[in-house]
């Protein structure tokens, strides 16, 4: 190994876990609502196993940021890594042995959920670690960071869909281990200094050092107006991907269209994350917001009418790109603003909110579009979602947002 001190090394090693990761989480982004839908035949059976398997992150996700914190960054993230892979390999072992039921597909699938939110929160947090000795700013930082994660969100999909038709929905899990694996081995080649405080426990207890994390966030109103949005999108907009989505392609036997589509959002927002390094050289954090949330939101309800192929895929290109700049956006304003020996834990909270809006919603989602169809359940939640991003879009607590952008990262 080359010295990384003071080199691009240990951030293009975070990269390169966070791109083979992301890929091999949008992967089952896909496999497991394709592998319900063929199991049972149900829409509702695919809401309930993105709802079932969001859970863990609900109870795990909160406590795995403060376990991040005390333990380090790197190692939390190796581990996570290793043991989503072994969790994910366990549903086409199992397979072969036996024929897998839903309530079987549940349980396996909840061992992946339990294991894999650490990996995510663990590489946001080291960023100001590795940015730093490769000369990167922040802004700059993340919003590769970000355009890294939104690839692999391009490519797995399109993976995803490609070895279903080629090996099927059972085995493509042994390709989503394989990426899981690349990932842990990036993460245990990283060397850095991590700035975390003294790793030493806040009250003595687990618990109330996560509650303590919490209460940070609401006393931050940066952050809070940032995760507020996070939680929107996730209850709102989210069951559109995992669950209408889904069964509009399924019923048209056209995986390959679906995957195609969730590739193009996901590149377009390649695009937009790249743009907010220099997006917010000439705009107000503020204003960045404003026009992504109307960006999405407009798009979005456009696609709900399920025009020909070719303009969802023009819609989806708007609405990736809108999107885009907002993670970044959300990552530079936690790091600037968050203490660093609490930043794996407001992380991890916030990879909670991420799990735990699409639960409270993807149940429900799945009942009325068995019950009434795709369409009508899409413009219903694509109107809700042109509401809320308007709502959010034109908030005067958006200038709190303004208030972080001037800030160095938080000791």
């Amino acid at each position: 190994m080359a010295r990384q001190k003071g080199s691009t090394l240990p951030y293009l090693l975070v990269e390169l876990s966070n791109i083979t990761s992301v890929i091999s989480g949008s992967m089952v982004f896909i496999a497991l609502p394709w592998l319900a839908l063929e199991i049972t035949g149900s829409a509702a059976s695919a809401g309930a196993l993105v709802a079932l398997t969001s859970i863990p992150g609900i109870f795990f996700g909160p406590i795995l940021g403060t376990l991040i914190d005390r333990i380090g960054r790197r190692i939390s993230g190796f581990i996570s890594e290793v043991l989503t892979a072994v969790t994910i390999l366990l549903i086409p072992v199992v397979h072969s042995s036996i024929e897998i039921s839903f309530a079987l597909l549940v349980l396996l699938a909840l061992g992946r959920a339990i294991v894999s939110p650490a990996s995510s929160t663990a590489r946001k947090s080291i960023i100001p670690d590795v940015a730093g000795p490769s000369g990167l700013s922040l802004e700059r930082a993340n919003s590769i960071h970000e355009a890294v994660f939104a690839t692999g969100f391009a490519i797995g999909p399109a993976v995803a869909a490609l070895f279903i038709g080629l090996i099927g929905p059972f085995d493509v899990f042994y390709v989503v281990a394989f990426f899981s694996t690349l990932s842990a081995t990036a993460l245990f080649f990283v060397r850095t200094k991590e700035s975390r405080g003294d790793g030493v426990s806040e009250t003595g207890s687990l618990l109330q050092d996560t509650v303590l994390g919490a209460k940070t966030i609401l006393k931050t109103p940066a952050v809070l107006l940032g995760l507020s949005f996070v939680m929107t999108l996730a209850m709102i907009y989210l069951p559109t991907e995992m669950v209408v989505l889904p069964a509009h392609f399924n019923a048209l036997n056209y995986a390959e269209g679906l995957g195609l589509l969730i590739s193009t959002m996901a590149g377009a927002s390649v695009v937009g994350a790249l743009l907010f390094e220099k997006l917010q050289k000439k705009f107000k954090y503020s204003t960045i917001m404003k026009f992504g949330f109307i960006g999405l939101g407009s798009s979005v309800l456009l696609m709900s009418l399920l025009p020909p192929f070719w303009v969802l895929l023009i819609l989806g290109a708007v609405l990736g790109f809108s999107w885009g700049p907002l993670m970044p956006m959300l990552n530079t304003v936690i790091q600037r603003v968050i203490p660093e020996n609490m930043r794996g834990r407001v992380f991890g909270i916030e990879m909670t909110i991420w799990g735990a809006g699409p639960t409270l919603t993807a149940v429900a989602v799945g009942i009325a579009v068995d019950g009434v169809g795709v369409q009508p359940v899409y413009f219903f939640l694509a109107a809700i979602v042109l509401v809320l991003s308007v709502f959010v879009s034109f908030n005067k607590s958006n200038k709190q947002l303004d208030a972080a952008r001037d800030l160095a990262p938080a000791i």
